[in-house]
């Protein structure tokens, strides 16, 4: 039995896909892996980049527009008319044709819109910094994802190896009851209860086996490869010394709460954009017009124009100002979406500071556990070979054990995801702040290329970069 265990362990890691290497995966390398190579991230960071273009949409508004149309026209004209001939009146015919050419330059200049551009710039890049921060979002709960999905692969791994051991530990007790039922020590009823503990086991085994291949399609999933032999990691600092310090470093550095104060801005000047709109338009326009054989062959026409083009909206329906009072009550809504923020992140990093508290206390009380479950399993085997003690007493001094045991790797598990959760409020798992061996993606570069660009339809370096 104790061959067939070990055979099914091994079975169980090459079907979930781990490396034969002798190297093992750290919690670092996988966040490393998900950074690179998230699709999430990676969606996350192209919809950043097409915010970023919003500025410079904004800004075009300052420039000119620049058009030019031509027309190529054929025109044939019969004629018929008298003519005095020295024979009298007589009708004359002739066809006349015409191949009319007009190119026409139009340059159209604004010079005041209502405060429009300045509303609409200053709104554009209000949403590329509230995009920043959902970037930031994004990646927080990517890397936190990262760190659940490695653990979670620990903490199976480890419950795996448990049960297979307690597999091993309750055969080698029924075969020893076996024994000392065949030379009458026990009866009947304690080889039953051997057994019944046994396949107990095996069931346990089983789920075992099922939780690790469900923890590394999550792995998988999240990180992009199958887990490589990961191990707990080490001790985690950086973490606050109080729940009031916790809750001072979110407010401050917490990316939710950074998006919500950003997109409150945005709305702000969204309603100067839409009062804009009530406002008059001013705009410089010129033309230049060249003809050719509009009257006829061999005419040329060239025309000049230039003028200021004013427009005072008075009454279009009432849609403005509809549109306008919208704006205001969305506006009022970002506003309020900010306390909301603020009120969720402070029950987020409570609830992260008390899960942290809470496993530190159960990994204690478990270790306490342990060493005395292991100290009485010893001595009920002992009383049990001298006959003061039954098979059951045993059993159960050896489930208490293992009991024990797993409840430990679970508060180990539950105090590191526990940890990078709050390190996650106080906006912290991040590439550069977790300092992953990655090249931190620069939101700024794209913004930086794109900005000022009047013309192209690529954004340099940065197109689709990850």
């Amino acid at each position: 039995m104790q061959r067939n265990s070990c055979l099914i362990f091994g079975l169980i890691l090459t079907v979930c896909g781990y490396s034969s290497s002798v190297g093992a995966e750290t919690l670092q390398e996988a966040l490393a892996s998900a950074y690179v190579g998230n699709p999430t991230l990676q969606s996350q960071r192209a919809h950043l980049r097409a915010v970023d273009e919003q500025v410079p949409q904004a800004l075009s508004n300052w420039r000119p527009v620049v058009t030019l149309t031509g027309d190529l026209n054929r025109t044939n004209t019969f004629q018929k008319a008298p003519a005095m001939t020295l024979a009298g009146t007589q009708l004359q015919s002739g066809t006349v044709i015409a191949n009319g050419k007009t190119a026409t330059l139009s340059i159209s200049q604004p010079l005041f819109r209502g405060g429009r551009t300045v509303a609409q710039t200053e709104q554009a890049e209000a949403q590329v910094l509230a995009g920043r921060a959902q970037l930031a979002e994004t990646e927080q709960t990517v890397l936190l994802n990262v760190v659940n999905a490695y653990m979670n692969v620990v903490q199976g791994q480890a419950v795996l190896d448990l049960t297979i051991n307690n597999e091993q530990v309750l055969q080698r007790q029924l075969d020893a009851t076996n024994d000392r039922f065949r030379v009458g020590e026990v009866t009947r009823t304690d080889v039953s209860q051997a057994e019944s503990r046994l396949s107990a086991a095996h069931a346990d085994r089983t789920q075992a086996e099922g939780t690790l291949r469900a923890a590394v399609a999550n792995y998988v999933n999240v990180v992009g490869h199958a887990p490589d032999h990961p191990v707990p990691p080490g001790p985690i600092g950086g973490l606050p010394t109080s729940i009031d310090d916790a809750q001072g470093q979110a407010l401050a550095g917490n990316p939710a709460v950074t998006s919500a104060q950003h997109s409150y801005e945005a709305a702000r000047h969204g309603v100067d954009l839409v009062a804009g709109e009530l406002l008059p338009t001013v705009a410089l326009n010129g033309q230049m017009i060249r003809s050719y054989d509009y009257q006829g062959p061999q005419t040329f026409q060239r025309v000049y124009q230039a003028g200021v083009n004013v427009s005072i909206p008075i009454y279009q329906s009432g849609q403005e100002y509809a549109r306008l009072r919208a704006q205001k009550q969305t506006a009022s809504q970002a506003r309020t979406d900010v306390d909301v923020a603020r009120r969720d992140l402070t029950e987020s990093v409570t609830k992260a500071w008390q899960a942290l508290d809470t496993a530190r206390a159960r990994i204690m009380s478990y270790t306490d556990q342990i060493t005395a479950a292991q100290v009485a399993l010893e001595g009920v085997q002992r009383e049990s070979q001298v006959g003061s003690r039954t098979v059951l007493d045993v059993l159960n001094a050896e489930q208490e054990l293992l009991n024990a045991r797993v409840n430990l790797v679970q508060a180990q598990h539950d105090e590191t995801v526990a940890a990078y959760q709050l390190k996650s409020t106080l906006g912290q798992m991040s590439a550069q702040a977790l300092a992953l061996p990655v090249q931190v993606y620069d939101p700024q570069q794209h913004y930086d290329e794109v900005r000022g660009k009047w013309i192209g339809v690529g954004s340099g370096p940065a197109d689709g970069q990850e």
